[in-house]
Formats: C-alpha cells, structure tokens, sequence
C-alpha cells in the first residue's frame, strides 16, 4: 500500500531535540553496510563496542555528534544566573539543530532513542548493522558503549572504628569538628574570617541524601523553615529510585555521606552554612552513562521532580563529584558546561592505589579538565588507595590536590553517623573548602581558575616525586595537602560583611527562618536565611544592592539603594510586620468537572496544615496569611487522567477557590480523559492465534507515537501494540516507563491473554480519508489469571492523532496495564497498572502532544 507522508509534526526527548517526519525524506538515508567497514569508520567505533555486537547481538551506546556548542557567551556573562541560562539555552539550540538529521534516520528505521544536550550526544541500542552505518555519518565523531561508573568504593577502618558512633551530634551539641575539618584549617576560617559558607549553593552527583537528617535538614535549600520542604528544583531522583513525589532518598549512604562532610552541622561540615541541593545519579553503588548524563544535565538547568520546566538560574555553585572509574569517557563535555556557567566541580582521584604505582587514577578525576583530590590520614600520610599520576586518560599530572580521605566520620541515613574511607571522602573537603572561600571572598564566585590557583597557592607542598613532577606539584600529593586557612588569607579582601536581625515588628521577637535575598545586576542573588536568633550574615563584592527580605506571616520588606565598599561592614536590621489570616475554601473537581473527593489541598512551601476535599469535593483551610502563594491540589491514587493543579492563590481576605484538575500529562505532553464510549465493531481479521502470538499489520493511515509516524504496527495477543519490532515470546506486563523491551508500545490493555475458538482479534476502518478512525479488536480474549474472557479495542484517529481506548467487557482490569509508552522506554503516560479501575462500557482518549 502506498502510503502519502504524513502532515509535519514536532517532537522531542527528554532533551527536546526538534525533528519532523518531512525531514525524513531530506536527512541522511540509511547506508548499506560495506563487507568490511572502512578504517575512518572503525576508528569511530570504541573497541567495547565493537566486540559487543560482534556475535550478532544487541548493545546500548551513545552516539556523539561532532559538532559542539559555543560557550563563550556564557563566560562572557556577568552573574551566577546568567551564565547558567546562557549556557544551558545554547547547549540545548546546538543539540536541537545538530541532532534533527540523526534523530530522523533513527525515527525511520523504528530506532528508540534518548537525547542529550549537555554533550550532543544520543543514546541508542542496536546492532553491528546499525553501528556501522551510524559511523558512516559524516556528522558522527565516535560511537562509544554504554559504561556504567561506581561511586567509589570506601576503606572501611579496622574493627569498631568503621562503625563508630559519632559523638558530636546535635542531640550531645558537642560542635568539636571533625579531624578533617581541622587538618584543612576550615575552623580557622570560621573563627578569623566569621564565615561558614554563607550564600554559597553546593551540590553533588550521588546517591541521594537523606534531606532530614537532623545535621542537614537546616541547610538543605528545600527547607522551607517552617516545617515543610519543596524538593522541586533542589532534589532531583533520575534514576526513578525514590518516592515518585519527588521526596529525596538514598538508598546506599555514599551522598549523605559527602554532604555531610561538605556542610554538616556540630563540627562534621567544612562549610556548615553553605546551603546544599542533590541530584542522585546513581542508582546504589553504580553510576550509569545516561543517569550521569541527566544529572549532568540538571545540575545547569534543575527541573521539577517530573523532570520538567528547567530553571538554569536555580544552579548551584559547587559540585562534588565521589564517583568515577572508566578511563573512555565524554564527562568532558559536561566539564567544559559546568565551568562555562561558572561551577566549579570537584572529582575523586579514585581508590585504586597502591602506594607505589603510578597512573592510577581514574577518570573522570583524571582528565584534564577536571579538578581531582587525592586523599591522606590523619597523620600526614598518603593514603594507600589513593590514586596517582600522570593521568592514564591523557597523561595530564594529577592529582591536583589532596585533601583529608582516611578515617572520616560524617552522616548516614538513619539520623546516624559512619566513619569511611576514600577519595570519596577527600572531594567533599574540596567542594566544601570553596564554599569557604567564595562565602568569604565573593569576587571569586565562578572564577574557576582564580579558585583553582589559590587552592594550589595555599596548598602545602609534599615531596613526593617518585611518579613525577616537583616538590610544589607532582602525581603523588598534586599541589599538595589542602590548606583552606591559607588560600583564604591569598584572597582578595574587597568584600563588604552585612549583617543584621529579623524581628516582628509588634512584638519585637527574632524571626528565625526568614529569606533574606541580596542582589544586583553584577553578581546575581544571594539567599541566606536567619538563625534561631533572627540573625544573618552575608560577604557582598562592593556595589551597590537590593535586601529582599520574606517570610510566611509577614510583609515582605524591600531595602534598596544599599552601597558597599571593600572591607566595610554594615549593619541592616529589618522589622517585618506581621499580617492577618483568613479562611481559604473550594471545591475539587476532576478532569471531567464533577466533585472529586480525597484530593489533598496544601499552600505549598508553607506552615499550613494540607486538608482533603470531601465527598462534594469541598475544602476548608482555615487559616492562611496573607500573601501570594502556590495553592497545589493533588488527587489521592490512583490518578487515572486526573493531573495536578498548581495555581497563584493571593490572599487579601476569605478566598473562594473552584479547582478543576488538568488531564495528567506525560513529559512529552500526552494527556488522558475519559470519553464518550462509541463501539467500532471489527470487520477483518488478523491473524493471531493461542497464547503469546503477534503479527505484524499495515495502517491505513499514518500513525503517531511520540512524533514519530508509523505506516505499520505489530498486533500481540497480550493486548498490546508494539510500534518497534515484533515481539514473541512470555513476557509479564510491567509499570510504564520501563527501560526493558517491549518499548514504543501502546496497550489498551497489556496482561497475560489467549485466543482460543471462542475468540479473535480484528480491524475496522471507518469514515472518509483524512478523518479516518483505525480500530484494533481484541474479541473475546481470555485472561489466563481467572479464565474470563475480555472484549477491548483500541481506536486510532487520522484528523486528531488521538488514541482512544474502549472496554466492552474487561470486569476491573485489576492485572493489567494500561497507557503508552516512548520508543527509548523513558516517558510514558500511564492510566493504570494493576489496579482494578476499568469498567464496561468505558473510553480513555489519549491526546498527543506537540512537544
């Protein structure tokens, strides 16, 4: 059947790489595999993928593009933010622009794919055939395998040592710092340059924090201060580990860890005022390609919890890095983002010493581009398994400093304390070591090398030049052991210190927890928050500022026009006037707008407690102060096509709300809502018989999937539609997304079916071309968990591109699962899995996005 092209139609990954289906006649066609490929074409190829594909089967890899994005703009930028947004806005052009022609050939040979733009690259699983003929591109640089990284494995001390029980805790308020903190002078700093961090954003790469842990919780930027936490934007999970609220976890101890020993409070932080965000790209103890890449990818630009709306301006400032392994990388790329936005990463140099060897060190801490810390104990030695130079990657010296790394004890999940060793434990003296600096010296925020080179100058040098180098750098010590008192004393001094007191203006008590926010257009915004006595301290570069002062329950205050000069130090109290409370009533209604009961109704980021709509879908919340606020409605599980309504509620007295839901969307912009059931009933038959069969059919018109546009789809007794490739075989239905096959599907209802006599699967395709509807049938199928039998079709419109399920008679659907799902298996809507929500006589209508 000749098929005419389908209209234009926009999609994207995660990345938003642009691609059209007209621009699969115009991109390159698929080459024909020579006998024996070209040397520039293997030369492309990574010699571990080559030998992964070699027997004939299938590897996942990466394929990356030559062409790179220009980031001197970004470094040009004046602050913070506008480097980050800079950056991240021609990251993401170049990659759109770059990857159109990839994406197209991919999309034509029915290739899943996930798409990056922080290293232009694309992520792909496929065989020898396609490996060569993606190196034949001329827009390829190299194709690499999939390699997974580990956060570095810990030296566990002898004995009880390893497990000791920290005694400096909030619960004993023994503030003593730990020997680390000590050995790098950071108390020092505390006491002669009365900084801890202040105004200082630092992140790490890992496996998650435990967000309360009570020697965290007040750092952590998620804190709201009055007993509520918003982890949108501060703590992102890219390995789908964690509660799907986006509630912060860790699931192997490593991140709270290292983020304890970067700002934990009671003497276990070198920068226990630095406040901290996370991102856990690790799913335990290992660090895949993608989930590196992503998180890679929201330290510039963090999203919400869905992955969705970046706020580059929301980077943070320092990010650790206690993790590495493979010496074949393109970290890189990420390196070179980061710093063009003006974030300075921090690397382990790795564990896998010896003492003696050299070339030791792992990457990414041994590539050039990064900033890699080796680590020594308590009595000035160098550690045993730290990792020694010249880098293997590219001969480089590393490492470029060595910091505290044996027998260092900080948090762990459980509100409890563990003593490790590592490389791991040395990097996060480093990133907490430039909190120090930047907080006391703020005209060195985002000025790498300036940092780089007076970490190096107050570096107290070793001589170790057995693996070469000299006494004041070499590949053992790198500049030597951290000496962060001294880099400090290097600085330049130019800073103005502000300091002040938060009260109620009525009653004249300290306000503890309020935001105060400086800014300008020079260096960006600041945020630091009151202690439990209302005060605040910040170092500014000289200029001249705006004081945003804001808390729950008051005005917000404004002091403008505030002029510093270098070294002065200023005082600015404010007095907040409290303001009144009122009522906040309404009614919940779903998707559909009939009264939705058991929806949790809350004014996110404050103190006030969440209610639930009732049976009429009415709500009551008694007491909300004035202001403008966030007013977020969630329906209770299961969400089925009901979203979640996020609107502006501003307060100025008894407040009425009427909030419908939105339809519940994926990524992409697919979204659900129930539909008028309307019966195709099927005219021809597909031939599919028995238990785990499928067969391959034609489409009458062409069909969409996450923008790409399909002529024929393969037809599975299972009840479900795989876009990709036939698929045979028992396999159990799954959640959706799911990285494992089948991927590029859609299920009307995917459970473990049968066809017998009594039963059959059949098309219909009704209406006049180009408003067409394409019906699959699935007849009478029985559902081998209890024997019924099952009637259900899924329905496919040529004007829409919507796709409508119907349910004859499925009883509750309670085994199966129901929605669509990406050709790379990570986006997906779901309506339902495992949950006895169906009904006879019922339609879901699918509306594709645009996106």
């Amino acid at each position: 059947m000749h098929l005419p092209r389908p209209p234009r139609r926009r999609s994207a990954t995660w990345a938003a790489a642009a691609f059209t289906a007209t621009a699969l006649l115009a991109g390159v066609m698929p080459a024909v595999a020579a006998d024996a490929p070209s040397a520039a074409e293997t030369a492309k190829i990574d010699s571990a993928l080559r030998s992964a594909v070699a027997d004939g089967g299938d590897a996942t890899f990466f394929v990356v593009l030559k062409d790179r994005a220009d980031l001197s703009g970004a470094r040009r930028s004046k602050s913070h933010a506008q480097k980050a947004k800079a950056a991240y806005q021609e990251l993401r052009a170049e990659a759109e622009d770059s990857q159109s022609s990839l994406v197209s050939f991919l999309d034509r040979k029915k290739v899943g794919h996930q798409d990056y733009w922080i290293a232009n690259t694309v992520q792909v699983t496929g065989d020898e055939d396609l490996v060569h003929e993606l190196a034949e591109r001329p827009d390829v640089a190299r194709i690499v395998k999939e390699r997974h990284y580990r956060l570095d494995d810990v030296e566990k001390a002898d004995g009880a040592e390893a497990t000791r029980t920290r005694t400096n805790s909030a619960a004993s308020g023994d503030d003593a710092p730990e020997w680390g903190v000590s050995d790098i002078k950071a108390d020092q700093v505390w006491k002669d340059y009365d900084t801890r961090g202040e105004g200082v954003v630092i992140a790490n790469v890992d496996s998650g924090v435990q967000y309360d842990h009570p020697d965290l919780v007040r750092q952590y930027r998620g804190n709201n201060a009055d007993g509520t936490f918003t982890h949108d934007y501060n703590f992102y999970d890219v390995t789908g580990t964690c509660p799907s609220d986006g509630t912060p976890c860790d699931n192997n101890g490593h991140g709270t860890h290292t983020m304890g020993t970067m700002v934990g409070d009671h003497g276990i932080g070198v920068a226990p005022n630095a406040t901290w965000i996370a991102v856990k790209g690790c799913e335990s103890s290992l660090c895949s390609n993608e989930y590196l890449l992503k998180a890679g990818q929201w330290i510039l630009a963090p999203t919400d919890h869905n992955g969705l709306n970046p706020r580059p301006e929301l980077a943070p400032n320092i990010v650790n890095n206690s993790w590495g392994g493979d010496n074949s990388t393109f970290y890189q790329d990420i390196l070179e983002a980061w710093n063009s936005a003006g974030i300075f990463e921090a690397f382990a140099a790795g564990n896998d010493g010896d003492g003696r060897t050299c070339s030791t060190a792992h990457a990414p801490g041994a590539q050039a581009a990064s900033y890699g810390v080796g680590a020594y104990d308590v009595n000035g030695a160098i550690a045993d398994f730290s990792g020694f130079g010249p880098s293997p990657v590219d001969g480089s010296a590393k490492p470029d400093i060595s910091a505290p790394g044996v027998d260092v004890e900080s948090t762990w999940p459980g509100s409890s304390y563990l003593t490790e060793s590592g490389t791991s434990m040395a990097t996060p003296h480093v990133a907490g070591a430039v909190a120090l600096l930047w907080s006391a010296a703020p005209s060195l925020i985002g000025d790498i090398e300036g940092t780089r080179k007076l970490l190096g100058e107050g570096a107290r040098d070793v001589d170790d030049t057995h693996c070469g180098g000299t006494a004041g750098m070499n590949n053992v010590w790198g500049e030597g052991k951290l000496d962060i008192r001294a880099s400090v004393d290097k600085a330049p001094h130019t800073a103005a210190t502000v300091t002040g007191k938060i009260t109620d203006e009525e009653t004249g008590a300290a306000l503890p927890g309020i935001e105060v926010t400086v800014s300008n257009g020079t260096v960006g915004a600041r945020t630091v928050s009151t202690g439990s006595d209302g005060t605040y301290r910040i170092a500014l570069a000289p200029g001249t500022y705006t004081f945003d002062v804001s808390g729950y329950g008051y005005r917000d205050r404004t002091l403008t026009g505030v002029e510093l000069s270098g070294g002065q130090a200023l005082t600015r109290d404010a007095a907040l006037t409290p303001v009144a409370a009122h009522p906040v009533t309404g009614t919940v209604l779903d998707v559909t707008g009939e009264p939705l009961a058991g929806a949790t109704v809350e004014v996110t980021g404050t103190p006030v407690d969440s209610v639930t709509s009732g049976a009429d879908g009415t709500f009551t919340l008694p007491s909300v102060a004035e202001g403008t606020y966030t007013l977020t409605v969630k329906p209770a599980a299961p969400v089925l096509c009901d979203g979640v309504s996020t609107t502006s509620l501003a307060v100025d007295g008894v407040e009425t709300r009427t909030i419908r839901l939105p339809a519940r969307s994926d990524a992409h912009g697919n979204s659900c809502a129930p539909a008028d059931y309307t019966w195709i009933k099927g005219t021809e038959s597909v031939s599919l018989s028995g238990d785990e069969d499928a067969r391959t059919i034609s489409l009458p018109f062409w069909v969409s999937l996450y923008g790409v546009d399909y002529s024929s789809a393969s037809v599975t007794t299972n009840g479900l539609i795989n876009f990709l490739a036939p698929r045979l075989g028992d396999y159990a239905n799954t959640a959706l997304p799911s990285k494992a096959e089948p991927n590029g599907v859609v299920a009307p209802f995917w459970d473990d079916l049968a066809l017998d006599g009594k039963s059959r699967v059949q098309t219909a395709t009704t209406g006049k071309s180009g408003h067409r509807k394409f019906a699959i049938v699935w007849n009478k199928a029985v559902l081998l968990s209890d024997h019924s039998r099952v009637t259900f079709e899924a329905v496919f419109d040529e004007a829409t591109g919507d796709i409508t399920f119907q349910y004859q008679s499925v009883g509750d659907g309670a085994g199966a699962t129901v929605g669509i799902e990406s050709q790379a298996g990570d986006d997906a809507l779901q309506y339902s899995y495992d949950q006895a929500v169906l009904r006879d006589g019922s339609a879901i209508r699918i509306a594709q996005g645009a996106k």
